[in-house]
């Protein structure tokens, strides 16, 4: 991420966050203060509305009061119901229907005590049925209830109380009520955004009062049971409870709800821009410099430290750039000190090298003078012929120092890999070995080992270092030195082992550092040549030992039909 991403993110939070938890109390603090105002509201509403529905059960009780006061003292209803005078039949079946009209009720049935109808007020056909458990059931409800009356258009649900009379020994049951449709529920219902709505056990519910507004949702508020007075399977009834419901629309809430998001939303985005400016303008102040610094930076390096970062800015972006000058100028002085010491250390690891392979190629003349030496003293007359027969040692000595010196005159000699043969090479190593008194040379090679890829000069190299090291290690005691040759997986190995003094662990984890040795007068360049030697060849080495066990160095060369890869490094044992 970019430094003028991050400042435009850090601008946005900044500027953004306050604003958006403001908004978020805000909103939060007005939606609970509306809803708690509409809930208390909703309350008293239903409150009212309960109230209401009982007002209007006690008035259509006082009404069968006074309907049955009016029955006491109305004779001819008397006479045709306690003496049986037929000429008053006709008016005993239309009474009910008059004192409806004139208390105002939508249903009014008189019934006797065997619960069979007299009269019928909302249904005139009603006359002389039987419905006993009616007034019975009204009366265990204990006020006003529900019930479904017959009447010619249909059935009629009414808000019912009974009330009774007693004629001339006989009683009588008075059932009356009010319809209980949308008019009646409108008469109850609050007004605004409230509604109630009437829902019987097992019917659908009767319309709303007032309706909600067109796709609000509707949130309920109250409900009232009402008793119920149901028709059961087989005729028989029972008193089930019915829900009066007040249910209040929340459209205009939600609908302020939206507005104050819109401006919140509003707000926001305008913020947003306001600060995505800000921190564009302020970004490109402070990167243009920075990039400009980078690309400066940029040029620097060890071959080039001559960058000017002069500059006239007095700021922190001038304090850099004036600080990376100061840097360019202590790098310069230091790339020129460390240039001088490379050269120097380059020098002297060269000539510790070049003396280290001298040494080695001049030890096989030496041991061979020394023998003509001996023989020229002690046997003068086979001089020649012990000199004829060491003349290879001599001419091969003479050739290994003779390349030895061509390649450090090129000073970095080229690898001449051909198919060789290792066998040969240890051959010519051992001839020429100068070992410590009571030592021994000894040769185990394989008959059957494939040529390896490999330069000849290098490999003798290897050879020639690790045999002088295993020498080394005898302490000028007696002990044997083996050059071993195998097969392995497909390739050569070759194997230098002695039988001297080994080495401890601490010693193993240094063995192939440049100039570290444990011998008086050593180079410490001979396991460190060699471990690079091999690595040219794209070979490995492997070195086991234990202290008072001796030491084997194991080499293993590619075959001949091997390409060249990655070296792998020196393995420790």
């Amino acid at each position: 991420m970019t430094f003028r991403s991050r400042l435009m993110i850090a601008f946005g939070v900044v500027a953004l966050a306050p604003l958006v938890v403001i908004a978020a109390g805000v909103r939060r603090e007005m939606d609970q203060r509306l809803t708690a105002q509409d809930d208390r509201r909703a309350a008293a509403l239903a409150a009212v509305a309960a109230a209401d529905l009982s007002r209007r059960g006690a008035s259509i009780g006082a009404r069968l009061a006074s309907l049955a006061d009016a029955l006491t003292d109305d004779n001819r209803f008397r006479l045709a119901v306690t003496q049986g005078d037929a000429t008053q039949r006709a008016y005993v079946l239309d009474l009910a229907g008059r004192a409806m009209r004139l208390t105002g009720l939508s249903m009014l049935q008189i019934q006797d005590a065997a619960g069979r109808i007299v009269s019928s007020g909302h249904f005139r056909n009603e006359y002389d049925r039987l419905e006993p458990d009616l007034p019975a059931l009204l009366a265990a409800a204990g006020g006003a209830a529900l019930v479904r009356a017959r009447t010619p258009d249909g059935p009629l649900l009414a808000l019912a109380r009974v009330d009774s009379v007693r004629l001339g020994g006989r009683t009588f049951a008075l059932v009356g009520g009010e319809a209980v449709d949308s008019a009646f529920l409108a008469r109850l219902a609050p007004g605004g955004d409230f509604s109630i709505g009437l829902s019987l056990p097992g019917e659908s519910g009767i319309a709303t009062a007032t309706a909600a507004r067109p796709n609000s949702h509707a949130v309920v508020v109250s409900r009232t049971s009402i008793p119920y007075i149901a028709a059961a399977a087989g005729g028989a009834r029972s008193v089930q409870a019915a829900t009066l419901t007040l249910s209040r629309s929340t459209a205009a809430l939600d609908a302020l709800r939206r507005s104050v998001d819109i401006w919140f939303v509003a707000a926001i985005a305008v913020t947003a821009t306001i600060a995505l400016a800000a921190s564009t303008w302020l970004a490109a102040r402070v990167s243009r410099p920075l990039r400009e610094l980078a690309e400066q930076t940029s040029r620097v390096d060890l071959d080039r430290l001559d960058v000017d970062f002069s500059t006239d800015r007095d700021d922190e972006i001038g304090a850099l750039s004036r600080l990376l000058g100061v840097m360019t100028r202590r790098l310069s002085a230091t790339a020129v000190r460390e240039r001088d010491a490379e050269r120097r250390a380059a020098v002297g690891d060269l000539a510790r090298q070049v003396n280290h392979d001298v040494k080695n190629g001049l030890a096989p003349i030496r041991h061979v003078l020394r023998h003509l030496a001996q023989v020229q003293r002690d046997e003068p007359a086979r001089l020649a012929a012990v000199f004829a027969e060491r003349r290879p040692t001599l001419d091969a000595s003479v050739e290994y120092l003779d390349t030895l010196a061509r390649n450090y005159a090129r000073l970095s000699p080229r690898l001449d890999v051909a198919p060789c043969d290792a066998n040969a090479v240890a051959r010519a190593v051992a001839a020429g070995a100068s070992l410590p008194r009571s030592a021994a040379l000894v040769l185990e090679l394989a008959e059957d080992l494939p040529p390896v890829r490999a330069d000849a000069l290098v490999l003798r190299r290897i050879l020639e270092n690790l045999v002088t090291n295993a020498c080394d290690a005898l302490d000028g005691r007696g002990g044997t030195v083996t050059i071993a040759t195998a097969r392995a997986e497909g390739s050569a190995q070759l194997t230098v082992r002695d039988t001297g003094s080994g080495m401890t662990r601490d010693q193993l984890n240094r063995a192939f550092d440049d100039f570290y040795t444990t011998k008086p007068g050593g180079t410490g360049l001979g396991l460190s040549i060699v471990r690079r030697l091999v690595a040219d060849l794209g070979g490995a080495v492997r070195v086991d030992t234990e202290p008072g066990a001796g030491t084997s160095v194991s080499v293993t060369l590619p075959p001949n039909d091997h390409q060249p890869g990655p070296a792998r490094p020196a393995e420790r044992q």
